[in-house]
């Protein structure tokens, strides 16, 4: 019984242990023609030796192929040569293609420990490959450059950029870092970038000189979602300065009951409003710091850039001289990025979908723990089922036929030369839902 399912060898014999299978096997198909003179039937074994090459695994074990393979010499040029196995093994990694083949799609799904200990090979061995595999894909994913571009950050290991296209709702992709450079390396190697009309952002600089350098037709939009969470954090730094003259208990309960300061006064419930009315009636700081917060949320609810840029200079009056410190960094920032905070009222644009993008990516990471960067952003990117792209369009073409001058009924059969031509299937990034599905079935 041929338990390898190679034709182009002969099994002469198996030998197994507690955890793998030696298969000896030869070659069954001679050359014929010298490769270095081209002659034809006249050449004579010269030479063999044998050599392990490791195969997919067999009923759970390592497989390891030991192949005598044969040396000839052509008696017209009297050269030597070894025959080849190109059809079946993958001599660089001293394997068999299928398995190669194997160990590339594994490397998206699994640690390079494991499969090493799976298939025989060494793991800096896996680790090349899957670099090599990383490489090819490189070359031929390309997905389309958005209209509205969302740059935003998640720390995997260290901070790291992430891209995706708004208006799609796809991941485009993580770069290695957040620095000005990479951001820029990255935007500049974009195909028709300049379509990209709107790229919405956190405040970090380097981003906007990134966009600036690049896509200077682009609107930068500051993400409304990192402003008002500069208000909570204000709000925070003032329940946290009245916790340290608090009893233990009272402490205890401030703390408890912190995700209530942080709720918007529509969503608090009735026990809510009660806990909320104890603290703010004893201490007035943290009665006039929630007044702020909330008014400042408001602001976000104008319907113009002059109504929410004048209702802001009101709340900004509005600061007690005590509380000024705890809201500096929010004060700064409206100063500092303003004109891209409020292009928001004109294009209300956000990364709310960035954000939902980077919680999955954190699923990602605590479940691939001792992944790299590299192969973490792999299997994000390349798993197969997760890009989202947009169906096929057709063209009509006619030789020497106008439908303008002929009158067909719908449902008739269309006229000779009648043909259907797909255009390229365009890649838009990596679908949310699809990722989702992922990880509900645990396939990532």
């Amino acid at each position: 019984m041929d338990i390898l399912n190679l034709p182009n060898f002969n099994i002469l014999s198996i030998s197994e242990n507690e955890f793998d299978f030696l298969i000896q096997v030869v070659t069954n198909s001679p050359p014929l023609v010298c490769p270095h003179c081209g002659c034809i039937a006249n050449l004579y074994k010269h030479d063999s030796r044998e050599q392990v090459y490791m195969d997919l695994p067999i009923h759970g074990k390592r497989a390891g192929l030991l192949i005598k393979r044969q040396r000839y010499r052509c008696r017209d040029c009297n050269r030597t040569f070894w025959e080849h196995l190109d059809h079946t093994i993958d001599e660089k990694r001293n394997c068999t293609k299928r398995l190669l083949s194997y160990i590339e799609k594994q490397s998206l799904k699994r640690t390079f420990v494991s499969i090493s200990e799976d298939v025989g090979l060494h793991e800096k061995t896996i680790r090349n490959i899957f670099r090599d595999y990383l490489n090819r894909l490189k070359e031929t994913l390309r997905f389309e450059t958005p209209n509205w571009l969302g740059i935003d950050e998640i720390h995997i290991i260290k901070p790291r950029c992430v891209l995706t296209n708004i208006e799609e709702h796809t991941l485009v992709d993580v770069l290695p870092n957040r620095n000005k450079e990479t951001v820029i390396d990255y935007l500049s190697r974009l195909p028709n970038r300049g379509q990209i009309r709107y790229v919405t952002m956190d405040m970090w600089q380097p981003y906007k000189d990134a966009v600036r350098a690049i896509l200077p037709k682009a609107l930068i939009i500051v993400d409304k979602f990192h402003v008002l969470r500069m208000a909570n954090q204000a709000l925070e730094t003032i329940r946290k300065q009245l916790r340290e003259g608090l009893s233990p208990k009272e402490r205890r309960g401030l703390v408890h009951d912190r995700n209530i300061f942080l709720k918007r006064r529509i969503e608090l419930t009735e026990m809510d409003k009660i806990t909320l009315d104890l603290w703010t009636k004893n201490h007035s700081s943290l009665r006039t710091a929630y007044d702020l917060k909330e008014s400042y949320f408001d602001i976000w609810e104008c319907d113009s850039r002059q109504t929410a840029l004048l209702k802001y200079n009101e709340w900004k009056v509005k600061i007690p001289t005590e509380l000024q410190s705890a809201f500096e960094e929010l004060t700064k920032a409206m100063k500092n990025w303003e004109e891209e905070i409020f292009a928001y009222f004109d294009h209300r644009i956000t990364n709310a979908y960035t954000e939902s993008l980077n919680s999955l990516v954190r699923v990602i990471n605590r479940l691939g723990r001792g992944y790299s960067f590299e192969a973490l952003r792999a299997k994000i990117l390349f798993t197969e089922g997760l890009k989202k792209q947009c169906m096929p369009k057709y063209q009509r073409q006619f030789d020497s036929y106008d439908l303008r001058e002929k009158n067909f009924p719908m449902f008739n059969m269309p006229p000779v030369g009648f043909v259907r031509q797909p255009e390229e299937i365009i890649l838009l990034g990596i679908d949310l839902d699809s990722l989702i599905e992922k990880l509900e079935k645990d396939q990532l």
